[in-house]
């Protein structure tokens, strides 16, 4: 007999799938109790909790008493096939929930559905409609007729801007992937498109999270690294002096936390990370190194020219989860130390941007080679690689 393990307890979806197998099998329960690793009676005894106690026992084989008439016995049939009918209906939906709810919500199979948004509930039910009535659908989702047709109606409200998302689409891609929110309302005014800011503001933020999928968070906040150009972090900062906005783009390695390498300018565009990228590859050229490159989920990092290069170079793309910045903690690290040491303790009335983007640059060289880290034993990154006999 096979069993299972002590206090080993099986999701309901488990559970639900092996009693659906049971009640419409084409095998022996034997070999579905098998397949899911109980026994035979623990799995009738599932059968019994889900379709209750009546039915499991209106289902055993008896024999009629003669006295009884056969178009009564045949009534008696008609009703356990139907009750089963219905029990196995509501199993199949309670599976077909979980599953539109993983694929359409993504969320885990052993989620509870009467606990999501009525929101999310009633996305559900319109993916489903087509297969269940929606009645059934909302008795089982626990979701109000009226809160399901108040849903319906903001859902559809959000197609009177499916003009606009075409618009901000074209004139992002017609201008370099650089336009923020004020220049494209502007460009959309020249197309006597009149849009409020808050709104370009919320549909242009909405398209560029979804220029492509993020890519796993593979790093998953383990910033420690065994060796040179394993893992490398990447994000950008924002200076704001008298004289202007300045942004810089590095690529720290996580082994020592030397700056790969790193661009200064003053606009975060394509060119910025490109640019950055193209130097943090060119220093891993002719060598076996692929590092694991780990961003947020900002649309720098998801731009045709940026993925292009990370799939020339062989290498992995990582991205913290939405709008959690302790998933690139330690590139924030040296940030904050950058600007501890550098940015806040100065007053730069009288520097130009050039001068700026000069002393950052000159920084950035003296905590390479400089800057001495306790972690790694008084020495500089640099130092250190050399001590153990690596070339930087």
């Amino acid at each position: 007999m096979v069993g299972r393990a002590p206090n080993t307890q099986h999701p309901a979806e488990v559970k639900n799938a092996a009693v659906l197998e049971l009640c419409t099998r084409t095998t022996d329960a034997l070999t579905i109790a098998h397949s899911v690793g109980v026994c035979r009676p623990t799995l009738y005894n599932w059968k019994n909790q889900l379709l209750g106690r009546e039915v499991s026992a209106s289902m055993k084989r008896r024999q009629a008493p003669q006295t009884v008439p056969q178009t009564k016995q045949v009534t008696e049939l008609e009703q356990q096939v139907s009750q089963l009918e219905r029990a196995v209906r509501r199993l199949q939906l309670e599976h077909d929930i979980l599953n539109k709810a993983n694929e359409l919500l993504k969320k885990d199979l052993g989620v509870t559905p009467q606990l999501l948004s009525n929101r999310e509930k009633t996305l559900l039910v319109d993916a489903l409609k087509a297969t269940y009535t929606v009645a059934e659908l909302l008795i089982e989702l626990d979701l109000a007729r009226s809160a399901y047709f108040y849903h319906c109606a903001r859902l559809k409200s959000a197609d009177k801007y499916a003009e606009a998302r075409v618009a901000i689409t074209d004139v992002f891609q017609s201008n370099h992937r650089c336009y923020g929110y004020r220049r494209m309302r502007a460009a959309l005014g020249r197309r006597h498109m009149y849009l409020s800011e808050k709104v370009v503001q919320r549909r242009y933020g909405s398209y560029l999270g979804e220029i492509s999928p993020a890519p796993e968070n593979l790093i998953n906040r383990n910033f420690q690294a065994d060796s040179p150009n394993e893992k490398w972090l990447t994000d950008i900062t924002e200076f704001q002096i008298p004289a202007g906005k300045v942004y810089l783009s590095p690529m720290i390695d996580c082994f020592d936390g030397l700056v790969v390498s790193w661009t200064i300018g003053t606009r975060p565009d394509s060119d910025l990370v490109n640019s950055m990228l193209d130097a943090a590859i060119e220093s891993v050229a002719g060598s076996p190194s692929k590092p694991v490159i780990h961003s947020d989920r900002g649309a720098h990092y998801r731009w045709p020219g940026w993925l292009q290069r990370v799939h020339n170079a062989d290498l992995s793309r990582s991205m913290s989860r939405k709008g959690c910045s302790p998933d690139n903690a330690a590139c924030e690290g040296f940030f904050g130390r950058l600007k501890t040491e550098l940015f806040y303790q100065r007053n730069w009335q009288d520097v130009s941007v050039d001068q700026f983007i000069g002393t950052v640059d000159a920084y950035i060289r003296w905590y390479n080679e400089k800057r001495i880290k306790v972690s790694l034993g008084s020495l500089s990154p640099v130092e250190y690689r050399a001590s153990l006999g690596i070339d930087t």
